[in-house]
């Protein structure tokens, strides 16, 4: 193994670390599958793919946080457009088959109203040059800790909801800055009766979790070959900037979990075999309403 994919995999356990501390649904389903014998601990899991959401401003956005997954050896692949929620996206293909996938998406500001476009640029502004800049790179403690840290002040609630109106999308990276958004099970890789979309969903059900059905539980590509859900995002006790020295708490949507069925290319051919591979535009614009209070307020 080289250096660097150590110190990528130290990136990616770090990463992994927080967002189960974070997000209970998660050890929650890892727990579950190995009480019911799916697996017989969570290093059986394949994590399909993990995924960011950004600012598309000036030393932010996707041309920033990729910098980081292009040294340790990803390959920028695909773009996707969301014009609806105004977003755009790329993945990033891993250097070894066992890592996941990268997905960065970024709000395309400029597109908000001037209000919102105010707001958010407000907060941004703080951010004066690149700060991948001033990373060491091959220093998996430092990279880890930039992805945990706030990249500017806490915003207040009057603009939490404010950007939420408009973009709830704008709302959750405001606060969350560079969080995990999600992390991705690979169902495909679980035992017969567990491994499509349709039979895990039924699985997580019958547990006690609750999916998203933007669109329907099951989203599917296209073609068919990649056929994804997810989680409702937890919700989390939010702290947001006040001027009377009192702390706002608010309730506010965090991260989910997603699940993804990837194909054979060649259904009749070796199990083993290429599997559909990148993304999809459809299926990745209902499940980012994973976080979105339509979806969330069901978990009340």
């Amino acid at each position: 193994m080289t250096e660097k994919i150590k110190i990528l995999e130290a990136v990616l356990n770090g990463l992994m670390t927080r967002y189960r501390e974070r997000v209970p649904d998660v050890q929650a389903i890892i727990d579950t599958m190995v009480q019911k014998g799916l697996i017989t601990s969570a290093n059986e899991i394949q994590n399909d793919h993990i995924a960011f959401r950004t600012m598309g401003v000036e030393n932010l956005g996707i041309a920033s946080l990729e910098r980081i997954f292009l040294h340790y050896g990803y390959r920028k692949m695909d773009h996707y457009l969301f014009p609806a929620k105004k977003l755009s996206a790329y993945w990033y293909a891993p250097p070894l088959p066992h890592l996941p996938r990268i997905f960065i998406s970024q709000l395309m500001v400029d597109q908000l109203s001037d209000k919102n476009k105010g707001i958010i640029r407000s907060y941004t502004a703080e951010v004066k040059q690149d700060p991948v800049d001033m990373l060491n790179l091959d220093n998996p403690l430092q990279v880890d800790e930039f992805l945990h840290q706030p990249l500017w002040r806490t915003p207040s609630w009057q603009d939490y909801q404010a950007l939420s109106n408009e973009s709830e999308y704008a709302a959750w990276v405001i606060y969350n800055r560079y969080y995990l958004n999600h992390f991705t099970i690979s169902v495909h890789k679980l035992p017969d009766g567990y491994n499509t979309i349709s039979q895990f969903n039924n699985f997580l059900e019958e547990n006690g979790f609750q999916l998203n059905d933007s669109g329907g539980k099951i989203k599917t590509s296209k073609d068919g070959l990649l056929i994804q859900s997810s989680t409702v995002a937890e919700m989390i006790d939010a702290e947001f900037a006040t001027s009377k020295g009192e702390p706002v708490i608010k309730k506010i949507s965090g991260s989910y979990v997603e699940f993804a069925e990837r194909r054979l290319l060649n259904p009749g051919g070796d199990k083993n075999g290429e599997r559909r591979d990148g993304f999809e535009v459809n299926n990745a614009d209902r499940i980012f309403e994973s976080t979105y209070k339509d979806q969330t307020r069901r978990r009340d």
